[in-house]
């Protein structure tokens, strides 16, 4: 479903990413992770189209997404941070995107109604907490049934109740044969719900592999087995 091929992306002198290649199947939820400066929001960006690598070649469906924005259609995506114009009303902020993605596949609404979006629609944006504004970013990802979700810390802000509601949703969107990518810092989160660990160092990926290959029946906490196989590397 995506396959990158050489990646490489620099800042100056700062090598952001390093050759990736990398292939990611639907039917998965993938966690990238690693520490801050690894690459992760490099990598995400460029599949997203966000930001332009200067070597290196993206496929998403087989389609080289280079010069071709129509493939973005197939991606649900949630930034960590909503940068949304906090003078919008929340409605006025979902009628906007349905506008740009008129034409689009049926909508999904079950995040909309299960995070009581619709009680908030005359508030606007500015106005709300950061555990509404997560809320509202992973309703506008899931939005329109995408094949692909880009989800970056999805969990981050949100309440007990509502973090249940969004593993829930990305466990369905596996079963519905997605594939969902998580950048994220909360191991016992990514051990419930990934089946597959990308893990980046320095611009590379020194980690790809299954979360039962990485704890191979030892019975560890899913951090300290990542740690023994990064060492072991």
């Amino acid at each position: 479903m995506i396959e990158i091929k050489e990646l490489k992306m620099s800042y100056g002198k700062s090598r952001a990413l390093n050759g990736i290649n990398l292939s990611l199947e639907k039917g998965q939820v993938v966690a990238l992770m690693g520490p801050n400066g690894s690459g992760k929001s490099t990598l995400l960006k460029s599949i997203l189209g966000l930001v332009i690598p200067q070597k290196g070649k993206i496929f998403v469906n087989e389609t080289d997404i280079a010069n071709n924005y129509l493939y973005r259609t197939n991606i649900g995506y949630m930034p960590q941070i909503a940068n949304y114009p906090e003078n919008l009303k929340v409605k006025e902020l979902f009628n906007i995107i349905r506008d740009i993605r008129n034409g689009s596949k049926e909508k999904d609404e079950e995040l909309l109604e299960k995070f009581r979006i619709f009680e908030i629609y005359d508030k606007y944006f500015g106005q709300l907490s950061g555990g509404y504004k997560q809320r509202v970013t992973a309703s506008i990802a899931f939005l329109f049934d995408p094949d692909i979700l880009i989800l970056d810390e999805p969990t981050a802000s949100l309440d007990p109740l509502s973090t249940e509601i969004m593993k829930s949703k990305i466990i369905d969107s596996k079963n519905e044969n997605k594939l969902i990518i998580i950048s994220s810092h909360i191991i016992s989160e990514m051990e419930e719900l990934a089946d597959r660990i990308v893990y980046l160092l320095e611009g590379s990926i020194r980690l790809n592999m299954n979360i039962k290959d990485i704890k191979n029946g030892s019975g560890e906490r899913l951090g300290k087995a990542i740690a023994r196989v990064l060492q072991s590397n």
